[in-house]
C-alpha cells in the first residue's frame, strides 16, 4: 500500500487508517472489473436519461420554401416570334418551355433552339 494515498485519504474525507485501506483495496477491485454497486432497472434508465445532453434545436432564419420564378414577357414574345418564323420552313414545331426552349424538325433531323437571358 502506498502509505501517501493512505494519509491523503484519511486527512481529505475524516476517515480512519483502516477505513481508507479498505477504500483503497475496493477501488483496486472496481478498477479489475467487479461490479459491486450495480444500479437496479429503473435507476440505470434514470442515470442513462440524466446522462444525455438536449440538443438545441437548429433554428432557419430564411424561408425554405420554393421560390417562385417571375414571369418574363420579353422572354415567351421572342419564343413566340421565332415560332412564327419557324413554321415556313420547319415541321413538329413544339413550344417546350414558353420561356426557354422550342423543338422542331427540318429534313427528318431534329432540332432545339434554347434562348437564355445571361445575367451582366
Amino acid at each position: 500500500m502506498n502509505e501517501n494515498r493512505i494519509s491523503q485519504l484519511m486527512k481529505s474525507l475524516d476517515i480512519s487508517r483502516e477505513e481508507a485501506i479498505d477504500l483503497i483495496k475496493e477501488d483496486e477491485e472496481i478498477d479489475k472489473g467487479s461490479k459491486k454497486y450495480e444500479l437496479t432497472g429503473e435507476a440505470a434508465k434514470v442515470s442513462k436519461k440524466m446522462r444525455q445532453a438536449d440538443r438545441k434545436k437548429t433554428v432557419y432564419n430564411f424561408d425554405t420554401s420554393k421560390r417562385e420564378k417571375k414571369e418574363n414577357p420579353v422572354k415567351r414574345d421572342l419564343i413566340a416570334a421565332l415560332v412564327n418564323a419557324l413554321h415556313d420552313t420547319a415541321t413538329d414545331v413544339t413550344i417546350t418551355n414558353p420561356e426557354r426552349q422550342i423543338d422542331f424538325l427540318v429534313d427528318d433531323v431534329r432540332y432545339r433552339i434554347v434562348l437564355s437571358a445571361p445575367r451582366k
